[in-house]
């Protein structure tokens, strides 16, 4: 029989209204069945582990993705899949991160919640943690994980977790996947996207986890009427390694000679500078205009399209791996693992 341990961090979809005052209240994930009957359909022991105390989206920090990935290490040969629920603020952020935390992953690792509580009436987190399991569950004819990557489950749709970010506050469709297709589409039976799904070098390579996370960055992003004091500080602070530089367009910025000379000093301080569009499509090519052609010459690299979670993820385990800039700054150009087109 196939396995999937369910693992419960925090959010909307573990709720359920108390009969007695009305209030949402996270329920028994070891009754799972129960409250999603669906589930007994699949020949597949589920089993559950809730984080204690839960922890609200908007808290996530590090320490949990660090957290994650020793679980997941540690129940690795347990299990077929993991289905990770958690609250839909930073769920983009937690998938991109355990996407480089979990090297050699040969097994699905499916993030998903949902924004109605799974005890109400219309509820969406029914059927996304259905179709979760399901995914965290499926093998193809070899006996191999369909989708053995970090990937996110929301509202029919299956997005690789490094290329997704959260496109609605209010949608059942919560997030968005604009640069890379889904992974699988959920209809009548799902389709996998077979092509585009990454596979590991070695099937049976044990699973490597990186729990070295170096937190020191900052994100700057562009705006009209930016000040110099304000890009000095996000550029150039010396508690920062690394500035992600959110940009105009395909990676535009002002060409005011002081933000340059600031450019130009930070990349002097030996700063790792990264170039990632603001637009939620398309990618940085900072050869198309003089702007983005400026920013090159002054050190800043092309982050190409990444997403700002992803490249933010990329860069706490870059940096976590070691303390040469330079090599960092070679490796954020590469794709590691899906989260930039070749």
């Amino acid at each position: 029989m196939k396995s999937v341990l369910i693992i419960y961090t925090g959010g909307t979809i573990g709720m359920k209204e108390d009969p007695a005052d009305g209030t949402l209240k996270p329920f028994d994930f070891s009754q799972i069945k129960e409250e999603v009957p669906e589930l007994n359909k699949f020949d597949v022991r589920i089993d559950s582990f809730t984080f204690d105390p839960l922890i609200d989206s908007s808290d996530v920090e590090p320490s949990l993705w660090v957290e994650l990935a020793r679980l997941i290490q540690d129940k690795y040969e347990e299990y077929d899949g993991f289905v990770i629920l958690h609250g839909t603020d930073t769920m983009a952020y937690s998938a991109s991160t355990l996407s480089f935390m979990l090297e050699g992953l040969s097994k699905p690792v499916v993030f998903t919640g949902s924004q109605l509580p799974i005890g109400m009436p219309r509820t969406d987190g029914k059927e996304n943690l259905i179709s979760a399991v399901e995914i965290a569950s499926a093998k193809d004819e070899k006996g191999h994980a369909h989708v053995p990557e970090v990937s996110i489950y929301f509202d029919s749709l299956l997005l690789r977790g490094n290329r997704s970010t959260k496109y609605s506050a209010e949608a059942f469709n919560a997030f968005a996947s604009p640069n890379c297709p889904p992974l699988a589409e959920a209809g009548i039976n799902i389709r996998y996207n077979a092509d585009l799904i990454r596979k590991p070098a070695g099937w049976d390579a044990p699973l490597r986890v990186q729990t070295h996370l170096d937190t020191r960055v900052s994100i700057l992003k562009v705006h009209p009427g930016i000040t110099p004091m304000v890009a000095r500080h996000f550029l150039c602070a010396p508690e920062i390694r690394a500035c992600i530089i959110e940009t105009y367009g395909s990676g535009n910025a002002l060409s005011k000679e002081w933000f340059l000379d600031i450019l130009r000093d930070a990349d002097s301080m030996g700063k790792i500078l990264l170039n990632v569009t603001q637009c939620k499509s398309g990618t940085v090519n900072m050869d198309l205009y003089a702007t983005g052609a400026s920013l090159k010459h002054a050190g800043v690299l092309s982050g190409a399209d990444i997403t700002t979670e992803a490249a933010l993820g990329k860069l706490f385990c870059l940096m976590g791996r070691s303390d040469d800039n330079t090599w960092v700054k070679t490796m954020l150009e590469k794709d590691l693992c899906g989260e930039i087109s070749k």
